[in-house]
């Protein structure tokens, strides 16, 4: 009697964890899975009824063409987190890929292959840089591309001394840039492609989704990718385990500065000139898209379908608060919010990260 009394007492208290773990599981995992999705639809709708136009083709137009280059520099920063780095210099490094390109056509009288391998091999470089200087130089990564991002901002004003970059613009030695841009070269940020209705679906957007979709299955499907996941979790046990962690928290720093560049390309395309101000809010807006993505789908981690989703929700709400004619200087204010509330649902939830 005594013995079932002390079996009784040991597993009553694993039958209460049980009962309190299942008591709201299917509650708590629905919230944490479906949650943000919810509250993306949930804001559509508020905007669609509330704002005059939000449900129209041509308002899903600048939302998808000002998610396209926010998205594809989020991309990047989510390669960056998924090996437990972070990467501060992707705004300027496509401001740089911009002012680049444009310098290639407009003062150097080049092509649009030229103008774009130039971009690309600058964000390969920029890239190697950033991850010699975290692995190798043992500089924090926060620091490392700090320094890179003033860097650059100084560096790409020094050819024009500060101007931007169009055609017939007086250089700083008093000749005169003749040179223009490539037709083809201003396709990719202009041309739009026919999607139920014509002129719907910009080339940008077109990048971007094949980009995801490449990050995507890189991250989640290949070796090289799990073994970045492997690196991000825990670096320790990773190198035990034969992983060359050097080379993968390299690999990140170089896709996240070759995406920034993408991103510079496309909109040095979509403006047709260097704008030296234009990138003021690519990194605001890319961190924003990336840490969203946490709480898609309840991942609680970086992936690319959720930055994917986070840049969507992004264009989203800037194009909402736009049409309302909510004060420019509120929309960071609110992007914040969201984003605080959107992460704190879904660790507090899930209770990700506990010890």
């Amino acid at each position: 009697m005594n013995t079932d009394a002390t079996n009784t007492a040991q597993s009553a208290p694993k039958a209460t964890k049980t009962a309190k773990a299942g008591s709201s599981t299917p509650t708590r995992d629905f919230a944490i899975r479906y949650g943000f999705l919810l509250l993306v639809l949930a804001i559509v709708v508020y905007f669609s009824v509330m704002a005059d136009g939000f449900a129209s083709p041509q308002s899903a137009v600048f939302i998808l063409q000002s998610v396209s280059i926010t998205g594809i520099l989020a991309l990047g920063v989510t390669a960056t987190l998924v090996a437990g780095g972070f990467d501060l210099s992707i705004g300027s490094v496509a401001t740089t890929a911009m002012m680049a390109s444009s310098y290639v056509m407009v003062v150097m009288n080049g092509d649009a292959l030229s103008a774009t391998l130039v971009c690309l091999a600058i964000g390969i470089l920029i890239g190697l840089i950033n991850g010699f200087l975290i692995v190798y130089m043992r500089v924090p990564d926060l620091l490392a591309t700090l320094g890179m991002m003033f860097l650059l901002l100084g560096l790409q004003r020094i050819p024009t001394e500060g101007r931007s970059i169009a055609t017939g613009m007086t250089m700083p030695d008093g000749t005169v840039a003749s040179g223009t841009f490539s037709p083809s070269f201003l396709a990719l940020g202009r041309y739009r492609f026919d999607f139920i209705i014509p002129n719907l679906v910009p080339a940008s957007v077109v990048v971007l989704v094949v980009l995801a979709i490449v990050i995507w299955f890189f991250l989640e499907y290949t070796r090289f990718g799990r073994m970045m996941y492997a690196v991000g979790s825990n670096e320790r046990a990773a190198s035990l385990a034969g992983a060359p962690v050097k080379g993968y928290k390299i690999l990140a720093y170089v896709i996240s500065a070759i995406f920034a560049s993408i991103g510079g390309i496309l909109l040095a395309a979509r403006l047709g000139r260097g704008d030296i101000a234009s990138g003021n809010n690519l990194l605001l807006d890319a961190v924003a898209a990336a840490l969203t993505g946490f709480a898609v789908l309840g991942a609680a981690k970086p992936n690319a379908f959720g930055t994917a989703i986070g840049a969507l929700f992004v264009g989203i709400l800037l194009q909402g608060l736009t049409m309302m004619n909510a004060p420019y200087y509120t929309q960071d204010f609110v992007k914040g919010v969201v984003l605080v509330f959107a992460l704190v649902f879904t660790f507090a939830l899930s209770g990700r990260n506990r010890r």
